[in-house]
């Protein structure tokens, strides 16, 4: 069986979904791609690559579940003590996403894990919607820079917060090479 493609992602389509710069800063305005493209603009800061393609026009809603967990993972993995409940989310999303649970037990992890911190925050909306994956994907970099907030002064926060997107726009290319056939 082969594998899908990505859809094909423009100018007016960025546009559309109102970032907070011209796109064409970045890219040509005749320019189009795909996710993985978009990905690749390193002239781009990671943080407005992701905010661009973590949306279900650009990629399926798997791969967005599963990237959420990935990013929640990683939040998780910088407290000293997580939640048993969050990291059980967690599982259950990432197998709710491979079909491997069902929505009553992604009801019940959901209703089982803590909801006041950051990281389970992330991975509620992980383990709920796909359209949400973004905004789980920033709560596990909002995770991250806290953390790097209470370890370091604001210049080391700003260099871990900016490392952290680019790890996760580095986890995302892995995900879309192995998941999608490349042009």
């Amino acid at each position: 069986m082969s594998k899908p493609k990505l859809p094909t992602i423009t100018v007016a389509d960025i546009r559309g979904w109102e970032p907070c710069y011209d796109p064409t800063k970045y890219v040509a305005k005749d320019w189009q791609g795909t996710a993985l493209d978009v990905l690749r603009v390193d002239k781009c800061p990671a943080e407005d690559r992701l905010g661009v393609v973590l949306r279900d026009q650009c990629i399926d809603a798997r791969t967005l579940r599963l990237f959420a967990v990935w990013c929640a993972r990683r939040a998780l993995a910088q407290l000293d003590n997580p939640d048993p409940r969050s990291v059980n989310a967690c599982d259950v999303a990432e197998r709710y996403a491979n079909g491997e649970a069902t929505l009553k037990e992604l009801a019940a992890a959901r209703a089982a894990k803590a909801a006041d911190s950051a990281a389970t925050r992330a991975v509620w909306y992980a383990a709920w919607a796909a359209r949400d994956a973004a905004w789980a994907a920033r709560d596990a970099a909002w995770a991250a820079r806290d953390a790097a907030r209470d370890a370091a002064r604001d210049a080391a926060r700003d260099a871990a917060w900016a490392a952290e997107y680019t790890a996760q726009v580095k986890h995302l290319i892995e995900m879309l090479e192995a998941e999608y056939e490349q042009a």
